[in-house]
C-alpha cells in the first residue's frame, strides 16, 4: 500500500468515526487499534503512525475509550529508546493486538460478573446501544434470569433500534419505547443497565444524552442503576482536573431544514453527565465496584504519571 493510499485509508477511517458509521465506545476503541495496526503494517516511518494517531484522536472528543486505545497502542517501552523505526512499528502492532484482545475479552467478563447481580425473572431497561450492557443482559438471559427488556429509542440516531434488534435475535422479549416514556415505565423495571462513554475520577458517568434523566427516574423509583464499563473507558485526564468535553452534533440531526433556515437555534448534545450519587454499581472486567472506586481503576489499570498528548504533540505532518 503506497503512502497516498495509507493516508487515504486513515482519513476514511477517521470519517467513519466522525459520521458515526463506527459507533459505540468499545467499537470505536477497537477500530482505532485495528486502524493503527494496519497503518503500521504499511508504512516505514514511525512519524507516519503518529500522524495517524493524531487524526483519529480528533474525531470524537468525548469518547475516552478512543483516547485510551490510542494511548495504549502508542505507549510502549521501546518508543522511549533509540530503537529503529522498524522495531517501533513492530511494537505498535504488538500493542494493537493486545488492546484488541482486551476489548474482546472484557465484554465477556463483564457479562459474567454482571449477570450474577441480576435476580430471577428480572425486567431490565437499557438505553442507547452498549455492547457491554448487552453482554450482561444476554448472559443473564442465558441463565434464565431475564423476563423482558425495555429499550429506549435513543434519539436522534435511534441506536436503541439496533439494541432492540440484537436482543430480539437472542430470543428476549423486547419492548421499544420513546425516550420520554422512561418515567412512565420505570415502575415496571427491576434494573436499569447502561453502558459508558467515559467514567471520571469521581465516579460520574458520561454517556448517551438522556442517561442522566433515566438515572434520576431510577433513583426516585428505587430501581438499581447499573453501569457496564470496560476499564479503558475510565478517564486518566480527569484525575488532573480536565473536564470531559461534551460533543455537540449538527442541528440537522434533530430539526428539519425549514426550521433551521428560519434562524431557529438547535442544541444537540450527544452526551450528558450522570452524578455518581445516582449510580449503584459499575461492572468492569475486573469486578463490580462502587463509583467511588473509579480512582483506583485509573491508578492501577491505566496509570496517570504522563498523558500521551503531552508526549506526542499535534503536528502538521502528513504522509509524503
Amino acid at each position: 500500500m503506497g503512502a497516498a493510499n495509507v493516508s487515504r485509508m486513515i482519513e476514511e477511517a477517521a470519517q467513519k468515526i466522525e459520521r458515526m458509521e463506527i459507533r459505540g465506545a468499545a467499537r470505536i476503541a477497537k477500530f482505532a487499534a485495528e486502524t493503527l495496526k494496519l497503518c503500521a503494517e504499511n508504512v516505514k516511518s514511525f512519524k507516519e503512525i503518529k500522524w495517524a494517531a493524531e487524526r483519529l484522536l480528533k474525531t470524537r472528543p468525548t469518547a475516552v475509550s478512543l483516547y485510551n486505545a490510542i494511548n495504549f497502542v502508542m505507549r510502549c517501552e521501546s518508543l522511549r529508546s533509540d530503537e529503529s523505526d522498524a522495531e517501533k512499528l513492530e511494537c505498535v502492532k504488538k500493542r494493537a493486538d493486545e488492546f484488541i484482545e482486551w476489548v474482546d475479552t472484557a465484554q465477556k467478563k463483564i457479562g459474567e460478573i454482571g449477570a450474577k447481580r441480576i435476580k430471577n425473572n428480572a425486567v431490565i431497561m437499557t438505553h442507547c446501544n452498549s455492547s457491554a450492557a448487552i453482554s450482561i443482559i444476554s448472559e443473564a438471559f442465558r441463565q434464565g434470569k431475564v423476563a423482558a427488556v425495555f429499550a429506549t429509542e435513543s434519539r436522534p440516531r435511534f441506536q436503541g433500534h439496533l439494541t432492540a434488534k440484537q436482543l430480539k435475535e437472542l430470543g428476549i422479549d423486547v419492548t421499544l419505547i420513546v425516550d420520554s416514556a422512561v418515567r412512565y415505565f420505570i415502575e415496571d423495571v427491576d434494573y436499569v443497565i447502561v453502558g459508558a462513554d467515559t467514567i471520571t475520577v469521581n465516579g460520574a458517568l458520561i454517556n448517551k444524552i438522556g442517561t442522566s434523566q433515566i438515572a434520576l427516574a431510577a433513583k426516585e423509583a428505587r430501581v438499581p442503576f447499573i453501569v457496564a464499563a470496560e476499564t479503558y473507558k475510565f478517564s486518566p485526564k480527569t484525575l488532573l482536573g480536565e473536564l470531559v468535553e461534551i460533543e455537540e452534533r449538527s442541528g440537522e440531526e434533530v430539526a428539519p431544514r425549514e426550521l433551521l433556515e428560519m434562524g431557529i437555534k438547535v442544541r444537540n448534545p450527544a452526551f450528558d453527565a450522570t452524578p455518581r450519587d445516582y449510580i449503584d454499581l459499575i461492572i468492569t472486567e475486573v469486578g463490580a465496584i462502587p463509583p467511588e472506586m473509579a480512582y483506583l481503576i485509573i491508578r492501577d489499570r491505566l496509570g496517570y504519571a504522563e498523558l500521551w498528548e503531552d508526549e506526542i504533540k499535534l503536528s502538521p505532518h502528513h504522509f509524503d
